[in-house]
């Protein structure tokens, strides 16, 4: 473990696609949502012991959930939980921590992941992330981590590697061709077969001086904001000049700020079981499911004569179930909610009821 690793854990959100449990005063991020005992952005925190010592664990995320952050995330000092005044996309988000890490160690290496994502094989998954902050600590690479896909995903943007020729420092890392939108299923379907097609998992490696510098070059307007506040990071006057300084930071991703523009993009491809979680469906498909394909997410759930549902009732002493096929029953602070598998597009709008 060297002591120049960094993790950045981007937890600023507001998604509710797991409503009733999420809401934009709870996202998806702080919630239990395997009902493991431990919420998403714990598990996060979890995978990367050992890859960085505990001082260099990073949290950003949005003033109206610094209490939360804290009460979940206690062994995380309060210097090191950035607060976002207004929702900026990552690219502002980003550029902050790397400069205010950068101030204190310009050898730093970072990782910057979400906080809302699943990963299955922890061991694996440290595995690839040493690998690849191994190569960004002696080269000015940008590495993202690239899914390797099992479906014809229509939910992920993907990335497009040239395998034809590995990095020779690291054969597991290959040079990035394109950066591709979320495609159709006819489009999903062609990159699974080509083999060379993976998931976006927002997941990225750098050396700090690499990413300012690519923000500098690629966003200046951005770099200059955060230049600015050389003076202020670690101060008393820092959370005052960020609240004055980032509402003028343009709403951008790290994507389109840097990553579609810069030349030394690589990828590296994996495969640890991961998954955003960005639906019910993607919990049923990446949880242990009965004989029936039922996913049970509680402690005493009884289904009869039911199939392929998940129910997630964690607060319920009880919960009966019979002659459902395809449903998702999930209860919370006593909402409860029944509901097509296939039609959890429509959660949205009965939660705004």
């Amino acid at each position: 473990m060297s002591v120049n690793n960094h993790v950045v854990i981007m937890a600023g959100g507001v998604g509710s696609r797991f409503w009733p449990m999420s809401s934009k005063e709870l996202p998806k991020q702080f919630i239990d949502v395997l009902g493991c005992g431990r919420t998403l952005i714990q598990l996060t925190i979890d995978r990367f012991k050992g890859i960085c010592p505990p001082e260099n664990v990073w949290v950003v995320t949005s003033a109206s959930y610094e209490s939360i952050v804290k009460e979940q995330l206690p062994e995380i000092p309060s210097s090191q939980i950035l607060l976002e005044p207004c929702r900026r996309n990552t690219a502002p988000c980003i550029a902050y921590v790397s400069w205010k890490i950068k101030s204190r160690n310009p050898k730093a290496n970072i990782v910057v992941t979400p906080s809302d994502h699943v990963v299955m094989d922890v061991n694996e998954f440290r595995r690839v992330i040493v690998s690849a902050m191994k190569f960004t600590s002696s080269s000015d690479a940008i590495v993202t981590l690239g899914m390797k896909a099992t479906r014809p995903e229509t939910g992920y943007g993907y990335i497009e590697g040239d395998l034809s020729m590995a990095c020779p420092s690291n054969k597991e890392i290959y040079r990035v061709d394109a950066f591709k939108e979320k495609p159709d299923l006819e489009t999903a379907q062609r990159y699974l077969q080509k083999k060379n097609y993976f998931w976006n998992a927002g997941i990225f490696v750098w050396n700090v001086s690499t990413i300012v510098n690519a923000l500098r070059v690629y966003q200046p307007a951005l770099g200059k904001i955060f230049e600015k506040m050389l003076p202020y990071y670690f101060t008393d006057k820092e959370q005052e000049m960020i609240n004055e300084l980032f509402p003028m930071c343009e709403n951008i991703s790290i994507d389109y700020a840097v990553m579609e523009k810069a030349d030394e993009i690589y990828v590296f491809p994996a495969s640890f079981g991961w998954s955003d979680l960005g639906t019910w469906g993607s919990l049923h498909e990446n949880s242990t499911k009965d004989a029936y394909g039922n996913v049970c997410i509680g402690e005493n759930i009884k289904l009869y004569e039911s199939r392929n549902c998940v129910v997630h009732t964690t607060q319920e002493k009880k919960v009966v179930v019979q002659g459902l096929d395809g449903y998702i029953i999930a209860e919370k602070n006593d909402t409860l909610l029944v509901c097509r598998l296939s039609e959890e597009q429509r959660i949205k709008e009965f939660s705004e009821d």
